[in-house]
């Protein structure tokens, strides 16, 4: 509709006509009311004047009607604006479970990322057109944001842990990409490109670089190389808990809570693993903060999940797949 305008990118993905919706429908309240008060300023201005030294104005009761009136109709129409507003938002923070990973990493000035399959890339993502892809982002260094200004998304890229944005594109194209978090001196160079592909073109072109290891591929040669097998080895009596099916499920911790093993959870159990101890474990192990890079990490949390999709798989080798860190 308004492609061409500079306030209004092209919408390029599923979520963009959800968001300038609303986005239209701020605007035309905004522009209702602020004509209706600028108009009623001018107008009682005019018409309650003071027009000699002795005159004084008319003595004003209240009215209950009307005050209900400019009350409820204003409370309605936040209303909707609020209920509007959180469904998007639910829809925004939701990936389709079928959503593609992609692994994003910030780092002064420049994105990295990497594909499931193995395939790297910097400041620029290639991805298929009508298929979700789900953002798994952290930073090297301070606070980065992801923001592709014609699918209407932004996510912060946050040191220490792991957010998540998803999208899915519904036009071939190559689109902007920004980081709009203020980052250092050479913020404003920190941009990039969204790559969007016709599905076979985009096999294609994942296959173009047979050198690189798959992702969960890469994350057990690292679990290999750190040796922890030897304390993570699936079985009973290993001194840490088992790994196979652990990603996304509930953990129950030394000091009573209960928590889910999402990305930051296991993050934070191989760079702090005392930091929540499971139930029933020793804090023996050592702490990897340092030692593995955010690039490494995320190999690791690729290997863990590529684990529980085996588990899942096959029920009866549950017992047999390696373990996770102590802190998960």
């Amino acid at each position: 509709m308004f492609e061409n305008f500079p306030l209004f990118p092209q919408q390029a993905s599923t979520l963009a006509s959800k968001v300038d919706g609303l986005y239209y429908f701020l605007i035309l309240v905004s522009l209702f009311f602020g004509i209706l008060i600028a108009s009623a300023v001018i107008y009682f201005g005019v018409r309650y004047r003071r027009r000699s030294a002795t005159q004084r104005p008319a003595e004003i009761h209240g009215s209950l009607a009307l005050e209900l009136v400019w009350t409820l109709i204003p409370f309605g129409i936040a209303m909707v604006i609020f209920g509007w507003s959180a469904n998007i938002y639910l829809q925004i923070i939701r990936p389709p479970d079928d959503a593609m990973p992609i692994f994003v990493v910030g780092k002064q000035w420049m994105w990295k990322l990497q594909h499931l399959e193995g395939r790297r890339e910097i400041n620029e993502l290639h991805v298929p057109v009508n298929r979700p892809v789900k953002l798994i982002m952290t930073s090297e260094d301070v606070i980065h944001s992801f923001f592709v200004p014609a699918f209407r998304i932004k996510q912060d890229a946050v040191p220490g842990r792991y957010t998540t944005q998803w999208f899915e594109a519904t036009k071939v194209g190559t689109y902007h990409l920004f980081c709009t978090e203020y980052c250092g001196t050479e913020h404003s160079g920190m941009i990039g490109r969204i790559v969007v592909m016709e599905e076979a073109d985009y096999q294609s072109w994942l296959a173009g670089d047979g050198g690189q290891m798959p992702l969960p591929k890469a994350g057990e040669a690292l679990f290999t190389q750190l040796g922890c097998a030897s304390c993570h080895a699936g079985t009973s009596g290993a001194r840490g808990p088992a790994l196979a099916g652990l990603y996304g499920k509930k953990v129950q911790l030394a000091d009573g809570r209960t928590v889910v093993a999402d990305e930051t959870y296991l993050r934070e159990s191989i760079v702090n693993p005392h930091a929540k101890m499971v139930a029933g474990y020793q804090p023996i192990m050592p702490t990897f903060q340092g030692l593995v890079s955010e690039d490494g990490l995320l190999q690791l949390l690729a290997y863990i999940k590529s684990l529980g999709e085996e588990a899942a798989a096959n029920p009866a080798n549950d017992g047999g797949a390696a373990a996770a860190p102590h802190g998960s």
